[in-house]
């Protein structure tokens, strides 16, 4: 039998509420998803301006990020140059995506959830999401 690790809802929290502290602090708004190893959602939360479209994006990002043990920017970096990896129909699921934002939480080098936001650049998505990874990862 194996047991496999998984983030819980103080810790996701805990990751949300750093996220939104710190968007709010670049006076952004955005869509922020947290979710379990295997990309289910633990909690999420969508501050007031974001985009009603980030909301299934973030989750989706999440979802991707935990599934397939990367970054979601690593899956659209292969899927824009179809040479080098395939397209995004190749994963057989529309919940995945390949916009940068969704990234996972290792612990023991296991990945036990993941950290997305979505409603901004990629680069500040990435940016708060990693935020939230460094901390539960740190934990």
């Amino acid at each position: 039998m194996r047991t496999l690790q998984t983030l819980d809802y103080s810790e996701a929290k805990r990751a949300l509420d750093l996220v939104v502290e710190k968007a709010l602090q670049m006076q952004k708004a955005a869509a922020v998803a947290v979710a379990d190893s295997h990309g289910d959602l633990i909690c999420f939360a969508r501050m007031d301006g974001a985009p009603v479209s980030s909301i299934r994006i973030a989750m989706n990002k999440a979802w991707t990020a935990a599934r397939e043990r990367k970054p979601t920017r690593e899956i659209g970096e292969k899927i824009k140059h179809p040479e080098k990896g395939h397209d995004i129909a190749y994963y057989g699921d529309p919940n995945y995506v390949g916009w940068g934002g969704g990234i996972p939480v290792r612990k023991n080098g296991e990945v036990v959830g993941a950290v997305a936001v979505s409603g901004l650049s990629s680069t500040e998505d990435i940016t708060l999401a990693t935020l939230g990874v460094e901390l539960l990862a740190n934990s």
